[in-house]
């Protein structure tokens, strides 16, 4: 197993959380450091970090963000050619959507149903695993609030250094009850967490049930495990893994698809586009040590699998997705920056001479 305190010191136990009011807060008048979405009279969003003396570049002409910079949330703001924008901050859902990627996030509509099924509460301690680019981080952080405590775990340290510039850039600041620990969960879940000490348990990764026996060993009984998977093939896998351990519930899996309507006066139907499948959610929950699950009636079913079958669920053939070294250096010195930037803004908005220089456009 990789050493966790030589491969990422940050893994150590969180400290007691400041007090909220002490930190930037993503209202009031834009500063230096919030990042705004304009939208165009097309409807266009275009999202990007304020900065003093820097300019928005459009094909409809140019904007200063000095122009930007001090006018409440919701103005609108003209161009130098009088066309408006309207000018909001980017909402969790919309941040998520246009943050740094390292890689591929988890969709909001995913996200929100996660926070749902899992039952993810305040002061509630959640491990997550994998990070990916910390989507999912974020909705977890604003769900268990400052009283709770987020174990994050993460493979690659380039992911992980993405995962915290983007939330250091949507918080305005570090969050100091999470932790991102480097390595594999059935390696260093047992380091971190004291048996039974874990509420929630959120798997995003390719062999979920790799992970169960460290993961059983963690959650509370009557916690919750929600895996998400991307493919039939792992969804069935998974759910008779945790059926096998004799540990868990008879798992429950759904999949949530998002279709928007166009609302015009009598021009009412459904829109031409949709989000479809994007992956699937199963969750479980923990039974106390040495019960025994009453044996569920009902017809029998061909649930065994064969050597073949599980060839089919290694990662080459469910075609996972990788970014290339030279992408993924560039997403992270964008983490990094803008990371840098939002934890620059002042808690009480007002000026001061720490703010980050202008560069020349």
């Amino acid at each position: 197993m990789t050493d966790i305190s030589a491969a990422q010191p940050q893994a150590s136990e969180p400290q007691p959380a400041q007090p909220q009011a002490s930190r930037p807060q993503n209202s009031g008048p834009f500063r230096a450091g919030d990042r705004v979405q304009l939208t165009g009279p097309k409807g266009k969003l275009n999202t990007f970090m304020l900065e003093p003396g820097k300019v928005f570049h459009s094909h409809r002409g140019l904007l200063a963000h000095d122009a930007i910079i001090g006018q409440p949330d919701g103005s609108i703001v003209v161009n130098n050619v009088g066309i408006e924008h309207l000018a909001l901050r980017p909402l969790l859902n919309d941040f998520v959507m246009a943050m740094p990627r390292g890689a591929a996030i988890i969709y909001p509509k995913d996200a929100q149903a996660i926070i749902g099924l899992a039952d993810i509460f305040p002061g509630a301690t959640v491990v997550e695993a994998g990070v990916g680019s910390g989507a999912l981080s974020l909705w977890l952080l604003r769900a268990i609030g400052p009283s709770g405590t987020l174990k994050s775990f993460e493979r690659r340290e380039d992911f992980a250094t993405v995962a915290r510039g983007n939330a250091a850039t949507f918080f305005g600041y570090d969050p100091e009850n999470w932790s991102i620990t480097l390595g594999d969960l059935s390696d260093a879940l047992p380091e971190v967490t004291e048996p039974g000490s874990v509420d929630r348990v959120v798997l995003d990764m390719l062999a979920p049930w790799e992970c169960l026996p460290a993961v059983s060993l963690a959650l509370k009984p009557g916690g919750v495990l929600l895996c998400y998977v991307a493919t039939v093939t792992q969804l069935s896998r998974v759910a008779e893994a945790i059926r096998a351990t004799g540990d868990y519930t008879n798992p429950d899996s759904s999949e949530t698809m998002v279709r928007g309507w166009h609302v015009e006066g009598l021009a009412v139907r459904p829109d031409h586009r949709m989000i479809g499948h994007t992956g699937f959610l199963l969750t479980a929950r923990r039974l106390a040590p040495g019960a025994v699950l009453p044996e569920l009636k009902r017809r029998p079913s061909k649930t065994d699998f064969s050597e073949e079958d599980v060839e089919l669920w290694t990662p080459g053939s469910l075609g996972e997705r990788s970014v290339s070294a030279k992408s993924l250096r560039k997403r992270v010195r964008a983490a990094t920056a803008g990371a840098e930037l939002s934890k620059a803004r002042e808690a009480d908005g007002t000026e001061t001479d720490a703010e980050p220089e202008a560069e020349a456009d």
